[in-house]
């Protein structure tokens, strides 16, 4: 999660001084406002952490029914 906040936070980086370089060659460039980027960045940290939530209880799930029924299955005798 730490590298995938420093990519996004240096791609922004980037995007902004690309902006501000454009900008004062052409004297026009796209503004994003800062409640839509900050709307953006903490809705995908949400996501991700309601996809890892939902993950973590269906493994949880999965691994409680694997350990209940282990005692259910006895070897075959003869």
């Amino acid at each position: 999660m730490a590298y995938t906040v420093m990519l996004m936070m240096g791609f922004l980086s980037v995007v902004v001084m690309q902006c501000s370089a454009e900008e004062t060659e052409k004297g026009s460039c796209y503004r994003i406002a800062p409640g839509t980027l900050a709307g953006a960045v903490l809705g995908d940290i949400a996501l991700t952490i309601f996809i890892v939530g939902v993950t973590y209880c269906c493994a949880s799930k999965r691994r409680q029914k694997k350990e209940n029924g282990k005692g259910l299955h006895k070897p075959l005798t003869c």
